[in-house]
């Protein structure tokens, strides 16, 4: 019975998977005790610059500390996705007029 729990749970840890033959980038969910460094390189450099930022911020201001041209949507648009994947597994929060905080 205990090594058939060992095995379910084994399988339901996330694993990096693929959707349409190509590599899927997962974002762990933040636990307590977990570090930055779990995060892939791209999501801890967002990370960092939202640290730099004083206050809530909105992601047009992350963009100019990541040296994003913000005045091209197509280029905003995938960082704000990111920010909100952030939010979604707790490792940022979301006001609810748009702007983004660090999670304590």
């Amino acid at each position: 019975m205990s090594d058939q729990l060992v095995d379910e749970r084994a399988s339901a840890a996330p694993l990096p998977g693929q959707v349409g033959g190509q590599a899927v980038m997962l974002i762990p969910h933040r636990e307590p005790g977990m570090e930055e460094t779990t995060l892939p390189r791209d999501y801890q450099r967002i990370l960092a610059a939202v640290r730099e930022a004083a206050g809530p911020f909105k992601a047009r201001q992350v963009g100019d500390g990541l040296g994003i041209d913000v005045s091209v949507r197509a280029k905003l648009e995938p960082l704000r996705g990111r920010l909100v994947r952030l939010v979604d597994r707790g490792w940022l929060r979301k006001l609810p007029d748009g702007r983004f905080t660090i999670r304590l």
